[in-house]
């Protein structure tokens, strides 16, 4: 088995990268959820705290590289003004145009959300500390906005797997 650095650049943007920031997600979230004076002492608040600072912080990193892997690294080559560029084979067929004008585009637009939504968090957690169990307001808009970039980084995730698919960049 042999990967070019194309393929290996794909699957580090999109397996290994894409993978870390989606698992990440479950743990920041169980965190979140469960941080709250009822369901944890003061001292299990404090004990949680410097883990989900130190998970949402490294998950904001991720999605960063995600995205900028993606956008500077692997687009340019999907992008290439060359007839077998994966851009081109798409668009050269009926059958597979709409993958590039809906999924592609929408992949590369909708994926800068995730990054912006993970830092946001990741800020408000740093910020409020431990008070943040005892903010539920702001502690359920921390866990909305989560979850957004989890769904914008899903879709993102699920349009790059079926266009590598569809017309791999090699």
């Amino acid at each position: 088995m042999e990967l070019s650095v194309r393929e290996t650049w794909t699957v580090l943007h999109g397996l290994i990268l894409g993978t870390l920031f989606l698992l990440a997600f479950g743990g920041g979230l169980a965190g979140l959820w469960s941080l709250r004076p009822e369901l944890v002492t003061p001292e299990g608040i404090r004990e949680r705290m410097g883990r989900l600072v130190a998970g949402t912080w490294i998950m904001a990193v991720t999605a960063w590289l995600t995205v900028f892997s993606g956008t500077f690294i692997v687009y340019p080559w999907y992008r290439a003004k060359t007839p077998d560029s994966p851009r081109s084979l798409l668009l050269a067929n009926e059958s597979t145009k709409l993958w590039h004008e809906f999924g592609m585009e929408w992949k590369e637009h909708v994926a800068w959300i995730a990054p912006i939504l993970a830092t946001a968090v990741a800020y408000v957690i740093w910020y409020y500390g431990r008070r943040l169990a005892h903010e539920d307001r702001v502690r359920k808009v921390a866990m909305v906005l989560y979850s957004l970039a989890f769904v914008a980084a899903g879709v993102a995730g699920v349009f790059g797997a079926f266009l590598n698919k569809m017309a791999p960049t090699r």
